[in-house]
C-alpha cells in the first residue's frame, strides 16, 4: 500500500507541472488570468485528478469564472496531458478553487490587525 500512495503523489506532482505548462502555453481563453496550481489530488486507481488552483485577482467571481472554463477545457487539457506524460490511464481532471490562500492571507491581516490594537491599548 505505501508503494501506491508514493505513486499518487509523484504522479500528482508530474500531472501539477505540466498542466501549469499546459495552462500557460496552450489556453488562449482571455477570461483565464494568472492561475497557479497549488495542489493536485490523484485517486489511487489514477482514474481522476483533483486539480486547486489559485489566481493572481482575488476576486471570488473571476475565481468561479476561471474554474468554469477550466473545467470546460478539462477533456483538451486531458488529450494534451496523455501526450506529454506516459501513464496507462490519464486522470480525468476535476478543476476546483483552493481558498487556503486567501484564508492564509484573511488570517494574517487579522493578526496584524489584532497586534496593532494591542499595542495601542498597552500604551
Amino acid at each position: 500500500m505505501p508503494k501506491d500512495y508514493n505513486r499518487t503523489l509523484r504522479v500528482g506532482e508530474q500531472v501539477r507541472r505540466e498542466l501549469s505548462l499546459l495552462i500557460q502555453q496552450e489556453i488562449k481563453d482571455p477570461r483565464i488570468g494568472m492561475v497557479s496550481i497549488s495542489e493536485v489530488e490523484v485517486t489511487v486507481d489514477m482514474a481522476h485528478a483533483k486539480v486547486f488552483i489559485t489566481i493572481l485577482d482575488n476576486n471570488k467571481d473571476r475565481a468561479s469564472e476561471t474554474v468554469r472554463v477550466l473545467n470546460n477545457a478539462a477533456k483538451f487539457l486531458r488529450h494534451q496531458l496523455a501526450k506529454r506524460v506516459v501513464l496507462r490511464i490519464t486522470p480525468s481532471l476535476h478543476f476546483y478553487y483552493d481558498h487556503s490562500v486567501q484564508r492564509g492571507t484573511d488570517l494574517s491581516e487579522l493578526i496584524d490587525r489584532a497586534v496593532t490594537e494591542d499595542r495601542i491599548h498597552k500604551d
